[in-house]
């Protein structure tokens, strides 16, 4: 068995997993290894990342395992989210943001629903700048996390309310919200950060 070719793929398997990480049952349901194996990867992965000066660390959790960035090196990451390139929102990020701004509150799960994607790092990315927070907990299995928009969020758009968003159609379907939401928002972006490089020159 060759152990570096399964480590490799575990840490692609963590990588895509993201925020939410990946408990021994999975990885080893995925690899089609024996526990003892799954043990002696994270093992070694460990190992790794402790010893050879990675910029990344594996972190344990109660839901599993994850990859983290080294907090050291918050610095240079807060130094990297400032500058002005890295200021703009992604596509994920805007779809997600669009798509809580005309269903808040709404959970991680209806936003997966809406977009067809996992969407925890676009919510992740949004919580991050505090364009989007918590508003509370929904009734129900595991009373999942609810998100709405911020007040940075109608300052970094420019608006006064969340009425202010374009209005929709009553018939209007939720891939409609998010593609007419998203058009908008990706105009307030780009006009924001035109603003932003004119005040640099």
């Amino acid at each position: 068995m060759n152990t570096n070719k399964y480590k490799s793929i575990l840490e692609g398997l963590l990588f895509a997993a993201g925020d939410e990480g990946l408990n021994k049952k999975q990885i080893r349901s995925v690899l089609e290894i024996d526990t003892e194996m799954v043990e002696h990867l994270i093992d070694e992965l460990k190992y790794d990342y402790e010893h050879m000066d990675r910029g990344i660390m594996l972190v344990e959790s109660k839901n599993g395992f994850h990859l983290a960035t080294k907090p050291e090196h918050t610095v240079y990451y807060r130094k990297l989210m400032e500058s002005p390139h890295i200021s703009k929102l992604s596509q994920a990020a805007l779809e997600t943001l669009a798509i809580i701004a005309y269903n808040q509150p709404v959970t991680r799960m209806e936003i997966e629903e809406i977009r067809g994607v996992k969407s925890d790092r676009p919510v992740q990315t949004l919580l991050s700048r505090a364009l989007i927070e918590e508003v509370g907990r929904k009734d129900g299995v595991g009373r999942p996390t609810m998100f709405g928009t911020s007040v940075d969020f109608l300052t970094y758009f420019g608006l006064k309310s969340i009425d202010e968003l374009p209005p929709l159609t009553e018939d209007i379907n939720e891939v409609d919200v998010s593609e007419e939401a998203d058009l908008f928002f990706r105009n307030f972006d780009t006009e924001l950060n035109q603003v932003n490089d004119d005040q640099k020159q």
